[in-house]
């Protein structure tokens, strides 16, 4: 069994295993033809139950061929051009080699004789996200798993910030549309989902700063302590991003935390053309950055940033075996006493072998195509009877809903659109998401693809308003 450790003896086993693991899949992304076969889960299932765990194979390659079958063949490929469902976007070149460098060397970035230079790539990227926002020189932060890890640890700083002893009276204030993480941090942290105040949402999508500054001094009034307003720049939905000036200025009038959930709209630090629209996130007090979305990175890679490093001590713990409080002083660079987490990937490593390769402007052309795409898209929407379109998009996403010109019924629609999307995903054609809209159903683009055009999207729009009708015409013959 020790020939498949990845050791000295066996360098050359590893280079020829790996290059037909990666054989097997570059093939399988040449041939792709759609984002997926449509295969349901009680299809697959017997096939993965049938599997005895406890035979091997033997060999990678009978292992490979099974994958196939199990796996690869069927998978949903977010490098089509009609995989237009979710946050989830193609991965550039430079990061899937920096993804193979760091699974084999197998760093593990907690404590610096762990990793060496490692530490300080991440040290390193980290201060160039801060940068890039604005933060000041006294900024530092730490990779995280995702998203919502990275708005569990903002708002833990926020909660240990807040001036008061009593859980009970700390309140976070955040829009209607902005992640579900939010309510599910406030949980954690033992606050309850009711601490959480829902601001309401103009026309655009964005947090309602009037309504703010109104539950804001509400909240004093009654004696609450608020604890933090999130600021969503970039909301899942719709990406809407929210007046960040205007929210930091109410921050600083009542003494509160800003968080900045950028998480998807982070791609603007990169932008050539639309930096603009995220300014005032240099005021945030934390912020939350997914490179795995919008910098067309590798799952995982996220990062929680604070304005001020001080604040990271409420993440610090020691442990004599791990990061003992005499390595402070000697200066040591343990990145595990800033991290929610203790063992943790090298994922740092992916953008660093980006930003070499393509440079920052090469990122940020990449996100402003899909955000020019985007604006085509909603013009095409716009422009067809077939659909109604909620919001002007201010990053890549679109919000639909197919309105069929001889129904009437608010709940038929919701039906032929859920139908519809039900209907796409099952046939492999393309995939798009759903959502709600004021209690109906609507359809959504994530558009995170350059290679994506308007054709595509004109087309999957076809699609869906044929299984709609198809629906439809079905549901009369029913009920006649």
């Amino acid at each position: 069994m020790r020939s498949h450790l990845l050791n000295d003896t066996n360098a050359e086993r590893y280079r020829r295993t790996v290059t037909e693991g990666v054989e097997r899949v570059a093939a399988r992304i040449a041939a792709t033809d759609r984002p997926f076969t449509g295969i349901t889960a009680d299809a697959l299932a017997p096939r993965i139950e049938s599997i005895d765990l406890d035979r091997p194979l033997g060999d990678t390659t009978a292992v490979l061929d099974e994958l196939e079958e199990v796996y690869l063949r069927d998978a949903v490929y977010f490098h089509h051009p009609r995989y237009l469902a979710h946050l989830n976007c193609p991965v550039v070149i430079p990061a899937v080699l920096g993804e193979a460098v760091l699974s084999a060397v197998n760093s593990s970035l907690d404590t610096w004789d762990q990793s060496a230079g490692g530490t300080l790539i991440e040290r390193k990227l980290v201060d160039w996200t801060t940068a890039r926002i604005g933060l000041g020189p006294a900024a530092d932060g730490v990779f995280t798993s995702g998203g919502s890890q990275s708005n569990l640890q903002a708002l833990l700083l926020a909660r240990e910030e807040a001036k008061t002893d009593s859980l009970e009276k700390l309140r976070i204030f955040a829009s209607e549309v902005s992640h579900f993480s939010v309510k599910k941090s406030a949980q954690l942290l033992g606050l309850g989902q009711d601490a959480v105040i829902t601001i309401p949402v103009d026309h655009d999508k964005r947090m309602r700063t009037v309504a703010l500054a109104r539950e804001l001094e509400r909240c004093a009034q009654d004696g609450l302590v608020p604890m933090a307003v999130v600021a969503t720049a970039g909301t899942t939905d719709f990406g809407s991003i929210d007046p960040l000036p205007e929210i930091a200025e109410l921050c600083e009038q009542y003494g509160t935390w800003m968080h900045v959930d950028a998480a998807y709209g982070c791609g603007l630090l990169a932008s050539v053309k639309y930096r603009d629209r995220i300014d005032g996130i240099e005021h945030a007090d934390s912020v939350t950055v997914d490179y795995h979305k919008s910098f067309f990175q590798p799952v995982s890679s996220s990062a929680v940033l604070v304005k001020d490093a001080a604040t990271l001590r409420h993440a610090t713990y020691h442990a004599e075996y791990l990061n003992p409080r005499r390595m402070v002083q000697e200066r040591i660079p343990n990145q595990v006493d800033k991290s929610l987490q203790t063992t943790r990937r090298f994922d740092a490593l992916k953008l660093w072998m980006t930003l070499r390769t393509m440079g920052a402007d090469g990122i940020g052309q990449l996100f402003d195509e899909v955000c020019d795409l985007a604006v085509r898209g909603w013009e095409l929407l716009a422009a067809d009877p077939r659909y109604d379109v909620v919001v002007e998009p201010s990053l890549s996403t679109l919000v639909f809903r197919y309105i069929p010109a001889a129904v009437t019924d608010p709940a038929e629609i919701d039906r032929a659109n859920l139908y519809a999307r039900k209907a796409l995903f099952a046939s492999g054609d393309a995939v798009v998401a759903g959502t709600k809209v004021s209690g109906r159903h609507y359809l959504k683009f994530t558009l995170l693809n350059p290679e994506t055009t308007v054709d595509d999207m004109a087309a999957v729009l076809d699609l869906i308003a044929g299984h709609a009708e198809q629906y439809l015409g079905e549901s009369v013959v029913r009920a006649s």
